[in-house]
Order: structure tokens, then sequence, then C-alpha cells
């Protein structure tokens, strides 16, 4: 099942055969049109046949293919799944999403936050943060990039609640300049132990500005 508009992308994760990340971000998804709304229900259509069948290995195909296309349909989406009573599959649709490539991963959060959807957003940062630093890295550059501040700091707060403070060191060193004052202001938020603690990390490695 394809969405208009859009080149398949395959996600990536432990239960994905991985992809390249993607190269940029756009800053703002597209207004949907007819036909995304038209795609948007049929997908959901689909799923409630399959549902009804219990057919759960089918659906669970679907909602990782739904997880990675357009970010601006998950809004969509998220409507018309829980319109069909399908709450569930909007709750492991979210979780196959949070296994999308980096950039993919932030514009399908800057997609939920500008719908008014913050705590889906906010599911899907913490959701997405077992991933490799690495990954992190890229994913908080690419939302600040495309001027999402907000969505970059929730993404690390997740980040430095769930993972030790050695690991805040792996996320700054590709762009300390930029990453360590985003990663303290994050533990900041946190506690004042987290902030302790990944200051004191930062600092072991040698990382200036930390």
């Amino acid at each position: 099942m394809n969405w208009p508009g859009y080149a398949t992308t395959t996600p990536r994760g432990a239960r994905f055969g991985g992809a390249p990340v993607v190269a940029a971000l756009p800053e703002a998804p597209p207004e949907p049109s007819v036909e995304d709304l038209r795609a948007a229900a049929e997908l959901v259509r689909t799923l409630a046949a399959l549902r009804a069948g219990g057919r759960s290995g089918e659906a669970h195909v679907v909602l990782c293919e739904a997880a990675g296309r357009p970010p601006g349909q998950l809004p969509l989406l998220a409507d018309e799944l829980h319109r069909a009573g399908l709450g569930a599959d909007w709750a492991e649709l979210l979780w196959e999403a949070a296994f999308l490539p980096p950039t993919q991963l932030a514009a399908a959060a800057g997609a939920l936050s500008a719908a008014g959807r913050d705590e889906d957003c906010r599911q899907l940062l913490r959701q997405g943060v077992s991933r490799p630093a690495e990954e992190i890295t890229d994913a908080v550059l690419a939302l600040g990039g495309a001027g999402r501040a907000h969505e970059a700091r929730a993404l690390l707060c997740a980040f430095v609640q769930a993972r030790a403070p050695e690991d805040a060191v792996l996320v700054a060193a590709p762009d300390p300049h930029r990453l360590v004052p985003q990663l303290i202001e994050a533990a900041r938020e946190v506690s004042v132990a987290r902030e302790r603690d990944v200051v004191h990390a930062l600092r072991v490695a040698g990382i200036a500005d930390a």
C-alpha cells in the first residue's frame, strides 16, 4: 500500500532491515489533500477488517508500513484509528514509528506536535531513546535545524532520564558546542541530581563547555 507523493522507505531498528538516514527534514508537514484523507481512511478500513478476521500478523505488517509513511499523515491516522475504536493500533503504530531513522523520527515528532498531539509526540520520543546515541544526535540536530527546539529538548529530556550519564557523552561528542548546553539544560529539567551526573560525565570525558 503506497501513499501518494512519497517514496517508500524502510524503518530502521531491531525489527527492520535498515535504511539510510533521510537527508532533509521538512520544516512543516504539508496540508493533507483529499487523496491523503482517502488513503488514511482506506488504511483504517483495512486494519479493521484484519482485526475482525483475527489476522493480527497481517495487521502488524500494515502498521509497520504505515509508520514509515509521510510524517504529516500520522495525525490523520491517529484521528481515524481512534474514531474507529482502534486506539490500541495507534499505540502500536506509534511504537513502530519510534524506530524510524533519526530524521524521520524527528519529522514524525514535529508533525504530531504541529497537529496539537503533544502527548503522542512525547510518547514517541520517550520510546525512541533506546536507539544508539549517534542516532539521538542526528535526530536532535534534525529537529533543531527544522526549528523544532521544543521537540529536540523533549527528546533529550527523555534520553537523559532513561539512559546512563555516560551516554550523554556519546550524544554530545559529534558537536559539543551545540549539544553540551542542550544536554545540560535537559538534564536540569529532569532533576538537579541528573544535571550533576551528566555534567560530571561530560567533564570526565574532557568535553569543553561542560
